[in-house]
């Protein structure tokens, strides 16, 4: 298991509600929990969806029947002011900039604002132009696979690579894509057969409720995790009712970084701390009765009882059969 720092992924996504001062704030609240990226989503909605575009039903509940789906979208779009507000302000707070393009002129428009590494959304995976840009920055690549099955995964890897992005450089984000995600449809062991399968990197792009299933992620090798959040669930907005508190996601982040520490190398060996207990806890070959010079050792009179600082019970075989060389008195340790 590597020691590798996991990559935590703070979602403001579209919680902002088209409100700069609402994005710098969610940016303090990403900083002050300890993410290392704050990400948004960066797109054109009269290149993202049609205006007959239907709406999920988790959108209906949470922006009401009468909106379109690009109307949602239209709303939400950041512009190019706010893209620099918004980037000025996480380096104010010193937190990583982030966003995910949905149509391939934002992703030249994110290229241009120097994005070191791309997201791909689970609803791009499929999309081979979309898919040929992003390879064609060559730059490192997190591939989220909401929706998809293995065989997708596999042909939007093929794209990737055969324009030249290293498999080493692409990180596969299992990803379920409902809001918020029933627990019986996460399917958290196929992050871990996505790994096996295709050899790279694995992390989860968590839309559960709470936190326990991205810090189970972690524990399954997960090296990036994703999750959205919000000032206030109560915000109109179609993605905030399943978005973390700035208090939740604090705790969340706290407790990934226990957990990564508690993963440790994988090397399996008495740590640092245990050490000391050694001694203590294991035993040694010990005298059961008095022994005179001269005696054998016999499973008569000896056996074992702490401290483990004499010989070894591995060496039994060894002891038994040979003479005391000196007088043992019950519990002494046996020297040969």
């Amino acid at each position: 298991m590597s020691k590798k720092r996991v990559v935590i992924i703070a979602e403001a996504g579209v919680n902002h509600n088209g409100n700069i001062n609402l994005a710098k704030k969610l940016i303090d609240i990403a900083a002050d929990a300890g993410a290392d990226y704050v990400k948004f989503q960066t797109f054109k909605a009269s290149m993202l969806a049609t205006q007959q575009s239907p709406k999920a039903n988790y959108q209906n509940e949470t922006t009401g029947k009468k909106q379109t789906q690009f109307q949602i979208l239209k709303n939400l779009e950041l512009t190019d002011e706010m893209h620099i507000k918004i980037i000025k302000h996480c380096k104010k707070r010193k937190i990583s900039f982030f966003s995910t393009a949905f149509d391939i002129q934002s992703l030249n428009y994110l290229k241009k604002l120097g994005l070191n590494f791309f997201k791909i959304p689970s609803g791009e995976i499929n999309n081979f132009p979309y898919l040929q840009r992003v390879a064609c920055f060559r730059k490192p690549v997190i591939l989220s696979t909401g929706m998809a099955t293995m065989d997708e995964i596999k042909q939007a890897l093929n794209i990737l690579e055969k324009k030249g992005i290293s498999r080493k450089n692409i990180t596969i984000l299992h990803c379920n894509t409902e809001y918020p995600t029933p627990l019986d449809n996460v399917n958290l062991k196929a992050m871990c057969n996505i790994r096996k399968k295709f050899g790279a990197a694995v992390g989860y792009s968590d839309h559960t409720l709470g936190t326990d299933v991205a810090i189970a992620a972690v524990a399954l090798g997960a090296s990036v995790i994703e999750k959205h959040f919000t000032l206030d669930r109560k915000l109109p907005g179609p993605d905030h009712k399943a978005s973390l508190l700035p208090a939740e996601l604090k705790r969340m982040i706290r407790s990934i970084r226990n957990i990564e520490k508690a993963l440790g190398d994988g090397i399996k060996q008495p740590s640092p701390s245990e050490l000391k207990n050694i001694p203590i806890v294991r035993k040694s070959i010990v005298a059961t009765k008095k022994i005179k010079a001269g005696e054998l050792f016999t499973e008569k009179n000896i056996g074992t009882k702490r401290p483990g600082t004499g010989i070894s019970p591995m060496l039994w075989k060894k002891v038994i059969g040979q003479t005391a060389s000196k007088n043992f008195e019950i519990d002494e340790l046996i020297k040969l």
